[in-house]
């Protein structure tokens, strides 16, 4: 994890078709919130309104941060 210039934690990495998408603390002052999705959602000649397409193992790496998230309000740093 890296944090912003804002200072909110984020960190990257690639959909199956590698487009580049994020997970990242949102400023939002009302709850707790993660930003989660695709950073650029044109790539590779079309545009995919933003879903991530994610295999079961990019799920299964993904999940320990989403844990956490659930259980805490925040993103481990």
């Amino acid at each position: 994890m890296r944090k912003t210039k804002r200072g909110f934690l984020v960190e990257g990495f690639a959909d199956l078709y590698e487009a580049p998408c994020s997970i990242q603390e949102s400023s939002l002052a009302t709850q707790r919130a993660i930003w989660l999705g695709v950073d650029d959602t044109t790539h590779g000649g079309f545009k995919d309104y933003g879903r991530m397409h994610l295999s079961q193992d990019m799920v299964k790496e993904l999940l320990p941060v989403l844990e956490y998230f659930a259980e805490n309000g925040e993103l481990p740093s």
